[in-house]
């Protein structure tokens, strides 16, 4: 049986769909989880760490107004450093990652160490913006984002 990643690597291949990743929570293991996957030169172009809130800034252009308001975890900063990232790799479709896998980030009642935002663009246009709040350990919420995500591209694509 084949893994979610898998699946959707597949599905990516016979769409010839590539794939880039702007990751902050995550910091690259989705980039490195569909790196595995068979073929993964066929749809894989790259990826981008961002964990740092000054990477954002500097690098995918989200302006700092905009982590000011909506903190760097966040929906509409998610859907940014997608943004962002379609103008730094060409690829079919841009995934953007952020969240609280574990304390010290924006953490608050309405949004818990757990809670994970993705954010997908699809040849320019909003695929999918999704919030999802997990629970474990750090690595368990991280490990656990990567297969939420290979579901949305099954969903979506």
């Amino acid at each position: 049986m084949k893994s979610p990643v898998e699946e959707a690597a597949n599905v990516l291949i016979d769409k010839n769909l590539s794939i880039a990743f702007a990751e902050s929570a995550t910091a690259g293991r989705a980039a490195a989880e569909f790196s595995i996957a068979c073929k993964a030169g066929k749809f894989l172009k790259g990826g981008l760490v961002c964990y740092d809130a000054g990477l954002k800034t500097t690098v995918l252009k989200v302006s700092q107004k905009m982590l000011d308001k909506y903190t760097p975890e966040s929906r509409e900063v998610t859907l940014a450093i997608a943004q962002g990232l379609s103008t730094l790799i060409e690829a079919d479709l841009h995934i953007g990652i952020t969240g609280l896998p574990c304390e010290g980030g924006s953490e608050t009642p309405e949004k818990p160490v757990g809670t994970m935002f993705i954010s997908a663009i699809l040849h320019g246009e909003k695929l999918f913006e999704e919030r999802k709040v997990f629970t474990g350990t750090h690595r368990e919420i991280v490990d656990q984002t990567v297969v939420f995500i290979a579901e949305l591209l099954l969903k979506y694509l």
